[in-house]
């Protein structure tokens, strides 16, 4: 944020181009991050409302490959991102989004369309109104992402460990924490995505800032995304 009031200091013309561009981009990474979304919805509608279908990916082999080719992609794409064009890039993410389609197609034989559709509507305007605070704050939240990353690890953990415990009160915990550490994120991550165009926008490198909006639309949907995900466990009613 520093770095943005530093351009604001400086001439008009400059910070008028810097303006026109930042709005651009922000379009572009959410634009990016709702086509991806849809993407996994309708993946996810389509193979969770297909009994046949769901049964298939969940027994046997295949639903390790549903459950691990997700994180797989994404952690070839992040180590990858340099060496691909943004088309490749794009058409990545958008492979991404499906295959997360897939991994949570069970929601829908799980919980009733109406609490999905509930808890949707709560994520989007929980994640509208904390992204515009990100992107509008004078606050600098770069400090947090410390904090945030050691949440994630101990979120992780946690996890891992009730898999086995299969206990209802970490369970608990972990829904809360899930919650407010994807809403802070969203927060952050907007910020992050506003200042890093501002430090990068008059290098002139449009290859650079297509793979950037694209990076910075995976990181807003995965925060939508894990606080929808969290949400619906205390909105969601079982069919």
């Amino acid at each position: 944020m520093a770095n943005y009031n530093a351009y604001g200091a400086s001439v008009g013309p400059v910070t008028g181009q810097i303006d026109v561009g930042l709005r651009a981009h922000m379009n572009k990474v959410y634009g990016l991050m709702a086509l991806a979304m849809l993407v996994t919805g309708g993946v996810a509608y389509g193979v969770g409302t297909n009994i046949a279908l769901l049964s298939a990916i969940s027994h046997g082999p295949l639903r390790y490959v549903v459950m691990f080719a997700p994180l797989v992609v994404v952690f070839g794409f992040s180590a990858m991102i340099n060496r691909l064009s943004v088309a490749a890039a794009q058409g990545v993410f958008y492979l991404f989004a499906a295959l997360m389609g897939l991994s949570l197609s069970y929601i829908f034989a799980v919980y009733t369309g109406v609490s999905i559709a509930q808890t949707f509507l709560v994520t989007a305007i929980t994640f509208a109104g904390l992204s515009l605070y990100g992107y509008t704050t004078k606050r600098d939240l770069s400090g947090m992402g410390t904090f945030f990353m050691m949440g994630l690890i101990g979120l992780l953990v946690a996890m891992v460990v009730n898999m086995f415990l299969h206990s209802a009160a970490i369970t608990f915990a972990t829904s809360a924490i899930g919650v407010l550490l994807f809403a802070g994120l969203t927060a952050y991550d907007t910020q992050n995505i506003k200042a890093t165009y501002v430090q990068m926008a008059q290098s002139g490198d449009r290859e650079w800032l297509g793979k950037s909006a694209i990076m910075g639309a995976l990181s807003l949907y995965l925060d939508f995304l894990n606080m929808f995900m969290f949400l619906l466990q205390f909105m969601g009613n079982r069919n």
